[in-house]
């Protein structure tokens, strides 16, 4: 009986380490324990990357999307000639949001050759419930997000699928790729020249190998 309570104040004593300010119990947890989320990545996520293999060129133009921001400003991608795009769809309450942070970091590594944009997006397990200020505070405070975040959108495929989402996943005007989200983060890189090069799932972090070369 006393090593039964000796392990219980012990597990209390950690979770209370671990809980941050400005987080729940599930988001402190999610952000401590990311690490080992995202072991399972290295041995099952790679077979689940798609490229463009044959260099497709889209037939609907990707500088024709826009969208609206976090901050309600209209987006127009005719701004990103000339650069990468890294598309993602986020989400504050999951095992992935930890990639927040890698993103963060490729927007300061990448500079002005780089936009990562992030879609917050309610689609999975009702992943991402907060309204637009709270998911931007969310953001800034616990992982130092500075790129570009758009209004809370729907990126699965749906009526309310949002265009951004649309041309990524339909070959028909992207090109080639069908593939739509499976799950909060997952990556789409666009070239310099506006071809969607490639997919990535949740289970392949931001900083992966397969993904720096692909950005290179």
């Amino acid at each position: 009986m006393k090593k039964l309570i000796l392990i219980l104040v012990i597990l209390v004593v950690i979770l209370f380490l671990i809980k941050r300010k400005d987080m729940s119990w599930r988001q402190s947890v999610m952000k401590t324990f990311y690490p080992l989320i995202m072991l399972r990545g290295k041995w099952l996520g790679r077979g689940q990357i798609l490229r463009n293999q044959a260099n497709a060129a889209p037939p609907v133009s990707f500088y024709s999307l826009k969208m609206i921001a976090n901050n309600g400003a209209l987006i127009t991608f005719d701004a990103f000639r000339g650069k990468k795009v890294l598309l993602v769809n986020t989400a504050s309450d999951c095992g992935y949001t930890g990639q927040y942070e890698e993103l963060e970091s490729l927007h300061k590594q990448y500079g002005e050759k780089l936009v990562v944009l992030g879609f917050p997006a309610n689609d999975f397990k009702h992943q991402e419930a907060r309204d637009d200020a709270a998911i931007a505070a969310f953001c800034k405070i616990n992982y130092g997000v500075s790129f570009p975040l758009m209004k809370k959108t729907v990126v699965i495929r749906s009526e309310e699928q949002n265009e951004v989402f649309n041309w990524l996943s339909d070959s028909s005007r992207n090109g080639w790729c069908n593939q739509a989200p499976v799950w909060n983060f997952c990556k789409y890189i666009v070239d310099e020249n506006g071809k969607l090069q490639a997919f990535f799932p949740n289970t392949v972090s931001p900083l992966s190998k397969e993904v720096l070369v692909a950005l290179q």
